[in-house]
């Protein structure tokens, strides 16, 4: 996907020429300077939960990052709260590529202010807008068609190509879920730190099973063969053990490898 979906319009600016300088507190709008305040308490700890949630479920081949100023057109350069774009660079620029979907956290700004920088990303090439309303605990995803928000089943998922897991929508309006979503989404991927602990649950379990289950035929243990169970990692040998220490005569019959 290239910087200018809409159409590689020259006479458009690269999504990364600023107006505005990068790290202060302003966004260009329609050519007027706005200053943008910190957030405050409900505003930025729902976008930090939504950063994590974000980075959680964000497929391999892009990438997110929040408050990443977008240059919409050549009087408006514009933040969106969180954003997703590929991390490969636009093979026409050598620069960042447009972001596919922008959040927009809504607390003390208005729905109808959020529709504006909503329009803004949509004109520019933005596939998809969310808004997450705080005070009403809703999300809702603009509709460029309509020029309008539409407010999102809260039971339901955001399936995207962007996305390797889908988001749930109730984590982006509750902040409650977001440990259980951004871990289901973990897990779902296949995080190497969640398989090392899986995988060690698995040992730690087929080791006691193999040291229960000699127990209960009365055959005795030194600390060394308890050690060795405890100790070994391969998932395919303890089960071997577990096999076998049904039917072995002594715990060094059952170590012994064939």
């Amino acid at each position: 996907m290239l910087s200018d979906p809409a159409g590689a319009d020259s006479e458009l600016p690269d999504i990364d020429d600023r107006l505005v300088e990068p790290g202060t507190p302003y966004e260009m709008y329609d050519g007027e300077l706005v200053h943008v305040p910190p957030a405050d308490p409900p505003h930025g700890e729902r976008q930090l939960r939504l950063c994590a949630l974000l980075a959680a479920h964000t497929g391999a081949a892009f990438q997110a990052a929040c408050d990443l100023l977008t240059r919409t057109s050549k009087l408006d350069d514009i933040a969106p709260d969180a954003s997703v774009y590929p991390a490969a660079r636009d093979p026409r620029t050598g620069r960042r590529q447009l972001e596919q979907l922008a959040f927009e956290v809504v607390s003390t700004q208005t729905l109808a202010t959020a529709a504006r920088k909503a329009a803004k990303l949509a004109g520019r090439g933005v596939r998809r807008v969310f808004a997450i309303d705080v005070e009403r605990s809703r999300a809702l995803e603009w509709s460029h068609a309509l020029g309008a928000w539409c407010v999102l089943d809260a039971a339901g998922h955001i399936v995207d190509p962007a996305l390797e897991v889908p988001l749930p929508i109730e984590a982006l309006i509750h902040s409650a879920r977001t440990d259980d979503a951004v871990a289901r989404a973990l897990v779902a991927r296949h995080n190497p730190v969640i398989e090392a602990i899986r995988a060690d649950g698995l040992a730690d379990g087929l080791a006691k099973a193999v040291i229960g289950v000699l127990a209960a035929r009365g055959l005795a243990l030194s600390r060394a063969e308890r050690d060795q169970i405890r100790d070994e990692r391969n998932p395919a040998r303890l089960q071997r053990w577990v096999a076998r220490a049904i039917t072995c005569a002594t715990a060094a019959d059952l170590l012994r490898e064939r």
